[in-house]
């Protein structure tokens, strides 16, 4: 991971890392980055990482894989979608099977 000074840089080096057909939250991000209280400053990175499609920040949920940031993406059901095609299981806007391909930084970094 590169070094750099601004947070929502930090973040997306993070989010670039989570594989493919996985999904981390908020929290474990922030907690990777060392301000376990800084969630919703990973939120606000994630809201405003939506037009790079080098940042997968579809696979960003929150701590029991409910897809709060769903309305920042071009049309109601992209993020979903982007899941799915993933091969993630989605049902009233929630990841199916949460533990199973939840990605820690923490652990995998």
């Amino acid at each position: 991971m590169k070094k750099t000074s601004n947070f929502f840089d930090k973040v997306y080096d993070v989010v670039k890392q989570i594989p493919f057909g996985r999904v981390t939250s908020y929290g474990s991000i922030a907690k990777f980055l060392g301000s376990p209280q800084s969630s919703r400053a990973v939120g606000y990175a994630m809201n405003a990482s939506h037009k790079n499609p080098d940042i997968p920040a579809h696979r960003v949920v929150n701590r029991i894989g409910l897809l709060t940031g769903k309305h920042h993406f071009d049309g109601s059901n992209l993020m979903k979608d982007l899941l799915v095609n993933e091969g993630v299981i989605v049902k009233i806007n929630q990841v199916q099977d949460f533990e199973k391909i939840f990605w820690d930084p923490v652990e995998e970094l």
